[in-house]
């Protein structure tokens, strides 16, 4: 899954593929803004967690990865 979070007063968005599903990640989010959790914890597909404060997220995409195209073919 792959999720990408865009931080208040950060020039870029923080992208990382986790292995959690979509409900989880939507459940985390919602835990954090509603004020039940001071932080938004997610894990990668390597183990690496990232916390983000909740108070400075701006927003969150959910969804699958994009495949890579390749070639140059007519579309």
């Amino acid at each position: 899954m792959e999720v990408k979070i865009g931080v208040q007063h950060a020039p870029r968005e923080i992208v990382l593929e986790s292995s959690q599903s979509a409900e989880e990640v939507e459940s985390a989010v919602s835990a954090a803004l509603a004020g039940k959790s001071q932080l938004l914890s997610l894990e990668d597909e390597h183990g690496r967690k990232v916390l983000v404060p909740a108070d400075r997220l701006a927003y969150v995409e959910i969804g699958e990865p994009a495949g890579r195209k390749v070639g140059f073919g007519a579309l």
